[in-house]
């Protein structure tokens, strides 16, 4: 039985886990359609059409794909040929087991045929998806062909984009886009009663755990066994019976209800155990499928203005990570990268970050969960209101939350950053209710984390109160920050960007009771521009060191006079790594640190 907890990344799902499986991220054939004339000429049935050929899952604009163009193309297909070999490397042997194709994620809306029958549709840059394709192998061939179409128009402002630059080229802020599939494609051998999706919520107060598992279909007399165990020690053990197709147990952990021991079992960044569970399926009286999963035993919340895990303050030093490399843009260049990424946050002294405008592969959160770090889920947002951008976020939003909620190094959701598609909520009923109404589904699909209703200003219902501020001067940021009655004042009227701090229904905290309850943390700062070498024409940050001497100064400077106050319960600097012409980050674009590890990791946790 395969172990979870210990894994070593290269697994596309890892918190659902089975042995074989076939990794489809390879080359092959490539098409651009821009003039949309690949349906009506029946594309999935041809191969002429497929002049280029790609390396999988890359993005056709990043170099690591072998293309490497940059301009607009709003639609693109894929041919990927599988062979016999393929299929049994992948665990199918045609004696009554189903064969699933699964994308990590395509941008941003794909179609899939298989032998040229049409098996599925998925809209969502963001989030897996997959299909059932067994139905559609052509019976005696030598080889198959999976076909997908994938559509992302790159001057939508009503999809979630993101960073992707509706712009020819990358300005200000904004990155190249990201068109198809752009994380791993793989098959996998399924037995026909199998489990789809498998989630976990702990809940330390009730010594318990609870456990939501989707089967395939409705299987009257199935069984599901569940044991849980920390490095080998058998934790609780429950047989569940299905008569439907979802199945909601708590599994009761007997070990918590000493309260000495529970915190030998509980996960934080320090000591980030994990537990380990084994699940299985049986129908008929036989074991069906076979599935490994992990968990973390912790609860999140905030209380007397401070962010609290396991019911103790938590102080987040947190970075706001991009996720994007230079060579494969936002996929990482291979599952070590993401390892590698998660180490280095932590060698620099954080025990948190924003992943940004993006949601990340499920294995990087895998090492978050493994190393201990504390990670807020955001999504990329859309620039535009209406019902239809209302409509693809919030499909799309649910399907994140629902996807990403197991990962105990999650411990906030962000629907919302800098009112991006909600621009005029400050005078806009309906675009303040959006923002609500968004807030509350994701509290009714995870009550269990806080929520920020818009990070960085126009809060109108947060779990924490968030400011963005890159005020280079830290004198400035000691005075407004380190008074409670100049932050009142801020939180009630205009804050740092010009924008109002506070939208909500009742009337912003008065200054008895500012921080009684939700935290305030600083979840954008810093951003100083150096760049250690030759200095790009068209780099820019929100204020600019001359050299390492002057860096260290300047961070040193507003990193300090946010360690000063008393009243901040976290921030996160702007930003890890230099990303375009963004050459604000700590370290380069290469991962490389700007100044000594140990000489940054000192500044970021207070100690220069």
């Amino acid at each position: 039985m395969i172990t979870a907890s210990s894994q070593d990344g290269t697994y596309p799902r890892p918190q659902l886990v089975r042995g074989a499986h076939l990794s489809l991220d390879r080359r092959c054939g490539f098409a651009y359609d821009d003039d949309d004339r690949g349906r009506a000429e029946g594309w999935h049935r041809r191969t002429e059409v497929f002049d280029r050929s790609i390396q999988l899952p890359f993005a056709p604009e990043s170099a690591e794909s072998g293309i490497g163009e940059t301009g607009y193309h709003p639609v693109v297909w894929y041919r990927i040929p599988v062979s016999t070999g393929d299929l049994q490397e992948a665990g199918w042997d045609e004696q009554g087991t189903r064969l699933l194709l699964h994308f990590g994620a395509v941008d941003y809306r794909a179609e899939v045929w298989v032998d040229g029958l049409h098996v599925g549709v998925h809209e969502g840059g963001q989030t897996a998806f997959s299909v059932d394709i067994t139905e559609a192998l052509a019976e005696g061939a030598g080889e198959h062909v999976i076909v997908v179409r994938a559509e992302d128009d790159p001057l939508d402002a009503t999809l979630p984009r993101g960073k992707q630059d509706w712009k020819e080229e990358p300005h200000g802020i904004w990155y190249y886009r990201t068109t198809g599939i752009w994380r791993t494609v793989w098959l996998e051998a399924v037995p026909q009663l199998h489990v789809t999706s498998l989630a976990w919520t702990p809940d330390l107060a009730q010594y318990s755990v609870r456990m939501e598992l989707e089967l395939s279909h409705r299987h009257p007399g199935a069984e599901v066994d569940v044991a849980l165990s920390y490095r080998g020690e058998p934790l609780a053990r429950l047989q569940v019976p299905s008569e439907q197709q979802t199945v909601i147990a708590d599994i009761p952990i007997n070990s918590l209800r000493n309260g000495q021991l529970q915190h030998e079992y509980s996960w934080s960044p320090e000591h980030p155990r994990l537990i380990d569970a084994a699940v299985t399926v049986r129908g008929d009286g036989e074991a069906s499928d076979v599935v490994a999963s992990y968990l973390g035993l912790r609860s999140v919340g905030t209380a007397h203005g401070r962010f609290l895990l396991n019911e103790h303050p938590v102080y987040l030093r947190s970075v706001l990570e991009q996720g994007y490399w230079p060579g494969s843009h936002f996929t990482a260049p291979s599952p070590a990268a993401l390892r590698e990424e998660a180490e280095l946050i932590r060698d620099l002294g954080f025990n948190a970050l924003r992943i940004h405008q993006k949601v990340e592969d499920p294995r990087f959160l895998y090492w978050c969960d493994r190393l201990g770090l504390l990670v807020w889920g955001e999504t990329a947002g859309a620039y535009e209101f209406n019902a239809l951008a209302v409509q693809r976020l919030t499909t799309e939003w649910v399907e994140i939350v629902r996807q990403y909620r197991s990962h105990p190094s999650i411990v906030t959701w962000v629907p919302f950053n800098e009112s991006w598609g909600i621009q005029h909520g400050s005078h806009d009923p309906a675009q303040r209710a959006y923002a609500v109404g968004l807030t509350n589904l994701t509290r009714a699909l995870d009550p269990s984390r806080p929520v920020i209703s818009n990070d960085g200003w126009e809060h109108t219902d947060s779990d924490v109160w968030t400011i963005h501020d890159y005020e280079a001067d830290g004198e400035v940021l000691r005075k407004r920050y380190g008074s409670r009655e100049t932050l009142a004042e801020m939180i009630r009227g205009i804050g740092p960007a010009g924008r109002r701090l506070w939208l909500g229904a009742q009337d912003a905290p008065a200054l008895q009771s500012l921080g009684s309850d939700e935290p305030i943390m600083l979840t954008e700062f810093g951003g100083v521009s150096f760049v250690t070498s030759e200095v790009p024409e068209d780099s820019w940050g929100y204020s600019t060191a001359s050299d390492a001497a002057d860096f260290e100064a300047r961070l040193g400077a507003i990193l300090q006079a946010v360690h000063a106050s008393e009243h901040l319960s976290g921030f996160c600097y702007t930003q890890l790594t230099d990303t375009h012409q963004e050459t604000n980050g700590l370290c380069d674009a290469q991962r490389r640190p700007k100044l000594p590890i140990e000489t940054l990791a000192g500044l970021v946790r207070g100690a220069r």
